[in-house]
């Protein structure tokens, strides 16, 4: 079991695998180049097909042309694992505290792992995954001529999992890049990697969903597809029908280890950003909005009059943040920034990220019922930035069901806050998630104030309302069905 391997961990009941992934032969590019010849063999077996009717793209002559250009790669380093990792005894007696005799802590273990990347500029330059190169000591890179160089990490991005590292070679094989934005659900693509360390292996399918969030802190909007990838892809590119790379293979979702249908790739639109951001400055920066976001389920839009369930709800802003310099508020919806739609939180995430710090940014807003404009002028990300906390809790029927009391200047200091602390739950709050300790800081967007203020707003509800909940060091909404 290589290091990837060990690294899966469960999310939502699959396993979020990293995969390392390897390079594809083939013969030089030199012997294929025209733009006419090319655009003649990568023309798809049926022409103008009716719906229907399938065409199929010439795979063969895209690997034929640029699979080349796709290169292996190889990784060693060293990585830290638990003393009882690797001791069976630790491993059961590890679990009675304070049995003698057994050591505590951990060691560090030599480290190989395989990946892949392609080359983007005919003097070295090649694109792979950060998790690729990760704690690497040395990496080498294989051409599918089988000339080998150890290649220098210029830069790599554990954001967005993009890394840029360089071969001192030149007239190189380069791909062609593509342009994500041309994509559509259904259209073919496909993969070259080595899965399992089987190289030259091109594997084929469709375009699933495109500007996928995945629940595990990233912000790339990735495009889900059904190309059979496994652990052995990673880095590697994926093309669509016309030979241009339109994402690099990162992620897939996995029950066993390996391939189930669902396989997830970086833009390569993002991927080029930080290419040029990593030659230019040899570091990545992300722009910073300063909030913390939710998703918006129906319950939610009930409560804010929204007509669907759709934008990123601002549970809380940063101070001397730029959505506070900008006016954004908890319970503001944003729906749009520069006419880009805001469908989930996670949509908010990836159009932050991808902006660059200092830009101006216009944010189409629903506030008290109502849209409205605002502006901001992103910061720079340090150690925190957008992100969404996704609350998916249900509410049930009844009254709200909770015994509240203000608090205490001491506490209300404490958590640098006014609001009303929750004594006891019952009905529909329990049932929506509410627990004793949580302060109730706004209902509907509106500062809670005194028990009777909660008392008149669950009375004029039409069904539904929404609590600004704090938690611990936490902010979140929470919709409550009341009827």
């Amino acid at each position: 079991m290589n290091s990837t391997q060990r690294s899966t961990k469960k999310i939502a009941r699959l396993t979020l695998a990293l995969l390392a992934a390897g390079a594809i032969g083939g013969t030089g590019l030199a012997a294929c180049s025209g733009t006419a010849y090319a655009q003649a063999l990568l023309a798809p077996t049926q022409s103008s097909a009716p719906i229907g009717t399938v065409a199929t793209p010439n795979f063969a002559q895209i690997n034929k042309l640029y699979g080349p250009a796709v290169v292996n790669i190889t990784v060693k380093g060293v990585e830290k694992v638990s003393d009882s990792q690797d001791d069976p005894f630790q491993q059961f007696f590890g679990q009675f505290p304070g049995f003698p005799g057994m050591p505590h802590g951990s060691h560090n273990v030599p480290m190989e792992g395989v990946g892949s990347g392609f080359i983007v500029s005919s003097n070295g330059i090649i694109l792979t995954n950060a998790h690729v190169v990760k704690d690497a000591k040395s990496v080498v890179v294989k051409l599918t001529d089988r000339r080998e160089y150890r290649a220098k990490v210029l830069g790599s991005d554990p954001q967005t999992d993009v890394a840029v590292i360089k071969i001192d070679a030149t007239n190189l094989p380069t791909v062609k890049i593509g342009h994500v934005s041309s994509l559509q659900v259904g259209d073919w693509v496909l993969a070259i990697g080595s899965p399992y360390g089987l190289e030259s292996t091109a594997t084929a399918g469709i375009v699933s969903a495109l500007g996928r969030s995945l629940p595990d802190d990233t912000s790339v909007p990735f495009i889900q597809t059904d190309v059979p990838v496994n652990p052995g892809n990673s880095g590697g590119p994926l093309f669509n029908s016309q030979g241009e790379v339109v994402g690099i293979n990162s992620q897939i979702y996995t029950k066993t280890g390996g391939y189930q249908g669902l396989s997830f790739s970086i833009p390569i639109d993002v991927a080029e950003k930080i290419k040029d951001q990593i030659l230019a400055h040899g570091k990545v920066q992300h722009a910073r909005l300063g909030v913390t976001a939710q998703e918006v389920n129906q319950e939610l839009a009930d409560s804010f009059n929204l007509p669907s369930p759709s934008g990123a709800l601002i549970a809380s802003v940063m101070k001397d943040s730029a959505a506070a310099h900008a006016g954004l508020k908890p319970g503001d919806i944003i729906r749009k920034i520069d006419g880009r739609d805001i469908i989930s939180s996670g949509d908010l995430a990836s159009a932050i990220n991808m902006d660059a710090p200092g830009q101006r940014i216009t944010m189409d807003v629903w506030r008290n019922g109502k849209p409205m404009t605002l502006t901001a002028t992103l910061g720079k990300l340090d150690d925190s930035g957008v992100t969404a906390d996704v609350s998916s809790v249900s509410a049930g029927h009844g009254k709200l069901g909770v015994a509240l009391r203000p608090l205490t200047p001491q506490e209300a200091s404490a958590i640098g806050t006014q609001g009303l602390l929750v004594e006891q739950v019952s009905g529909a709050a329990e049932r929506a998630g509410i627990q004793p300790e949580d302060v109730i800081l706004a209902i509907n967007g509106v500062p809670a104030t005194s028990v009777d203020q909660v008392r008149k707003e669950v009375a004029n509800a039409k069904g539904t309302i929404a609590l600004l909940i704090q938690r611990g060091d936490n902010k979140i909404f929470v919709p409550v069905r009341l009827k």
